[in-house]
């Protein structure tokens, strides 16, 4: 605090009357600052500072030396809840552009299983250990996982999965031609 903070938060712990102006100009800078480390987002964080000093300028109960600690708690309970929303919003959004995606046409349903049906092609033309490291690495499986599940020595999966991926390309290419 500087020293316009000290006088003024001196004259609140006094009881004497709190200038919502000298309290505003004192604090808003570093309350906007707390809250922007927050939210990350300047001109948010203002607006969310300037909420805050609404809030303590129309209830009487934050008043005297309970007044900066109040604009710092309700401050940082603004931008957590900025925060959460933020998030909300988020995670509705991105369901939303899931849920609204067209539904596939029958063209589309047919590419894709063409796709597929080349996929298990190629796949089923591989030696079967390449063949099964590819299809359990595509579904998750993590290096340990697959060097337990293959009987492979667990520092050569990966080189293992390289030379599958490779495999899988080359006769992908021979068979259908560059995609």
């Amino acid at each position: 605090m500087d020293a316009d903070a000290d006088v003024l938060a001196a004259d609140a712990t006094a009881g004497q009357t709190c200038d919502f102006d000298a309290i505003f100009t004192a604090h808003f800078a570093r309350v906007a600052r707390v809250v922007a480390r927050v939210v990350r987002d300047r001109g948010r964080a203002e607006d969310l500072a300037v909420d805050a000093f609404l809030k303590w300028w129309r209830h009487a109960d934050p008043r005297g030396d309970r007044t900066i600690g109040w604009l710092y708690r309700v401050a940082v309970r603004l931008a957590l809840d900025e925060l959460r929303r933020s998030a909300r919003r988020s995670r509705y959004e991105q369901l939303m552009s899931v849920l609204g995606r067209s539904t596939p046409t029958p063209e589309d349903l047919h590419l894709a299983n063409d796709e597929q049906q080349r996929v298990r092609s190629v796949l089923a033309g591989l030696r079967r250990r390449d063949a099964a490291l590819l299809v359990l690495r595509s579904d998750g499986l993590a290096y340990d996982e697959l060097a337990d599940a293959l009987g492979l020595n667990r520092t050569s999966v990966g080189t293992f999965i390289s030379r599958a991926q490779r495999a899988f390309r080359n006769e992908y290419v021979r068979r259908y031609g560059e995609q």
